[in-house]
């Protein structure tokens, strides 16, 4: 059993290519899992695998650091500055710090999103090296 895709449909997954805006998809789509899965009841905040992992002591950490670790290195590969990797890192690594904390670690990552601030790190450089990659968020308006 095959299934085609006609040119126009979008696969649900991010592609695999190593231009900038296959690079763009997958970050943004680990960001999201990792930050921005669902918005949980009663405090209205986005909630994602980063914090659910943390419940997880000391193996949830680790398996959180390493699925933040891959938004770093897609930033290598696409060229970033040492220092910029070296800033990626540290928020990955001061993110796991605080998750070594059993229980309670989970509540400074409702506070601190390392994966978001190393996407906006990654936006920022792909916008001005790569601004073909760019997206335009916003509402859509009919034209006249």
């Amino acid at each position: 059993m095959t299934m085609a895709f006609s040119g126009e449909e979008r696969l649900p997954f991010p592609r695999l290519g190593t231009d900038p805006e296959s690079v763009r998809q997958r970050v943004e789509s680990m960001e999201r899992v990792l930050e921005r899965l669902f918005v949980m009841p009663g405090i209205n905040r986005p909630v994602g695998l980063d914090v659910i992992l943390d419940l997880v002591p000391v193996v949830g950490d680790i398996a959180a650091a390493v699925l933040g670790a891959y938004i770093v290195w897609e930033a290598r590969n696409l060229g970033m500055s040492r220092w910029k990797i070296a800033r990626m890192a540290g928020n990955v690594g001061f993110d796991w710090l605080l998750g070594l904390i059993p229980w309670v670690g989970a509540i400074p990552d409702f506070f601190f999103r390392s994966n978001t601030m190393n996407l906006r790190m990654i936006k920022r450089h792909l916008d001005k090296h790569h601004p073909s990659s760019a997206t335009v968020a916003g509402a859509v308006t009919r034209r006249s």
